[in-house]
Order: structure tokens, then C-alpha cells, then sequence
């Protein structure tokens, strides 16, 4: 059974960085499609950043392109997302998902259906 773990979240002020870390154990990530999703106050759980478990091909949504980077050390067993210029509407839970790798184009992934989730970890950008 594939576990996942969110770590990373805090405070940052507007402009500033966080890398968020997507642990797994139970099995290798080898051959899933990891995504990070999120979810502010009032509003659906959204995705916005995806890799696939067969090329490492990338998705961004378009509000988090250019400034978040999504990677994946397979080693580690771990997915990361690097966040920069962050901005108070960035403010929101991150979730990573994973799903096995059925090779469809990799913003299907971020669409959400994933059978596999950590609990969150708590994002919050000061203006």
C-alpha cells in the first residue's frame, strides 16, 4: 500500500521560496504519476503541478508556471515542488497525489482521481 507524506509548509513572505517534499513508502514511485494539488479556504482542491511516472513530463496550471517546479528523485522515493515568488493567493493546503502510470498525457493526472493522498501541508503567504 503506497503512503504519502506532505512536509515543507510554513509561513514565507510574498516573494519568498518554499520546496515542498512528497515522501512515499509502502512501494517505489517509480512508475506513478505524482501530482501536488491545492486547496484555500473556501474553494475546490485544485491541481496545479504534475510529473508522469513514465518520461518525468511536466504539467503547471497556468498561475503557478514559471514560478513552481516540480521534480522527482526517485532514489529518495520522493516528488518535490519548488515554489518561488510566492503570493498571498498561493496561500492554501498542498496535497500530493499519486496514481499508476497509464500513459495519457500528463495534465489528465492533475484533473484529480488519484486513489493515493497524503494529509497536507499547510502553505501561508504574508502580504
Amino acid at each position: 500500500q503506497l503512503r504519502l507524506m506532505e512536509s515543507g509548509g510554513g509561513l514565507v513572505q510574498t516573494g519568498g521560496s518554499l520546496r515542498l517534499s512528497c515522501a512515499a513508502s509502502g512501494s517505489s514511485l517509480d512508475y506513478y504519476a505524482v501530482g501536488w494539488f491545492r486547496q484555500a479556504p473556501g474553494k475546490e482542491r485544485e491541481g496545479i503541478s504534475c510529473i508522469s511516472g513514465s518520461d518525468d513530463s511536466t504539467y503547471y496550471e497556468g498561475s503557478v508556471k514559471g514560478r513552481f517546479t516540480i521534480s522527482r528523485d526517485n532514489a529518495k522515493n520522493t516528488v518535490y515542488l519548488q515554489m518561488n515568488m510566492l503570493k498571498p493567493e498561493d496561500t492554501a493546503v498542498y496535497y500530493c497525489g499519486a496514481v499508476e502510470d497509464i500513459r495519457v498525457p500528463v495534465m489528465a493526472y492533475c484533473q484529480g482521481g488519484m486513489p493515493y493522498w497524503g494529509k497536507g501541508t499547510l502553505v501561508t503567504v504574508s502580504s
